[in-house]
């Protein structure tokens, strides 16, 4: 059995230090076999905020994955973002910008969609998307493949594509002929999951989308879950993210979302609403 945590939208720079604190207590008490971070972990990119953040990570035991996120880029500093835009996060977070995990169980792909030529919006490329289909051929059928990016692929309801990650289409594609089981994403500062299915029309396929929200900064939504860590599970044909759980059919691994579950339906995912994660009714007094 694999445990993951996942986090994202950290932005060092203007954090709330309780919360910083408090996430840190919960992720050690996971016990996580990997921790996923999925972009801006910084509010503007500069020295301090990426030395704090990096003290947050090294501070949690265990392998990580991490990518940047469009926070991650200078956006004052024009000749910085224009010829050097990662090169602070490649200095203190971490080299590659689209980092590789694999082991018996999972296989995770992270993906660098954040871009200096726009402000807040990103970004998948060809060549990224014919490296992670190299790296998910090598694994066994039985491996749970999981992508994250910054930016997501769904956008604030299905009628809005705002945010959603450029050549997200061409993205899906690839990762369905790859079998990519769920995506981690986060950028929008909302907690939510469902099923690509609602969006993206692939014949006998469907992933399990994952957004987390802030973390640790202050920078909410209205209405938002602030506290947005979670754990997933994932064993043979079971998989387990939050309080929830459920065996599914079949050989592939299905997931199952604190506030729902995800069934397999033949060769689609069936979306089915099940309860509101106890965890979630009963919000920790620092949120």
């Amino acid at each position: 059995m694999k445990t993951l945590v996942h986090l994202s939208d950290l932005h060092f720079g203007k954090t709330e230090s309780r919360l910083v604190e408090a996430i840190a207590t919960e992720v050690l008490a996971v016990d996580s076999d990997l921790l996923v971070v999925s972009g801006d972990l910084t509010q503007r990119a500069r020295k301090e905020e990426f030395l704090q953040a990096r003290a947050f990570l090294d501070s949690l035991p265990g392998p990580r994955i991490v990518v940047p996120g469009n926070h991650d880029v200078p956006l004052w500093n024009v000749f910085a973002r224009a010829m050097t835009p990662l090169s602070r996060y490649r200095r203190y977070i971490e080299a590659d910008t689209d980092p590789f995990y694999a082991d018996g169980e999972i296989a995770v792909v992270g993906i660098n969609t954040a871009r200096s030529l726009t402000i807040k919006d990103g970004r998948i490329n060809v060549r990224q998307l014919e490296a992670a289909t190299e790296k998910f051929a090598h694994m066994s059928d039985d491996v749970t493949r999981i992508v994250v990016t910054h930016h997501p692929f769904e956008g604030l309801d299905l009628e809005n594509d705002d945010g959603i990650v450029g050549r997200a289409d061409l993205a899906m594609d690839a990762f369905s002929r790859s079998g990519v089981d769920i995506i981690l994403s986060g950028h929008q500062h909302l907690h939510r999951a469902g099923s690509s299915a609602r969006r993206y029309l692939i014949d006998g396929y469907a992933a399990l989308l994952v957004q987390a929200g802030t973390a640790v900064s202050s920078r909410v939504r209205q209405a938002a879950i602030r506290l947005t860590s979670f754990a997933s599970s994932t064993r043979g044909s079971q998989s387990n993210v939050g309080h929830g759980s459920l065996r599914s059919p079949g050989s592939k691994p299905q997931p199952v979302i604190p506030f729902g579950k995800v069934q397999a339906g033949g060769n689609l995912l069936e979306w089915r609403l099940r309860r509101v994660c106890q965890y979630f009714q009963n919000p920790p007094k620092y949120r």
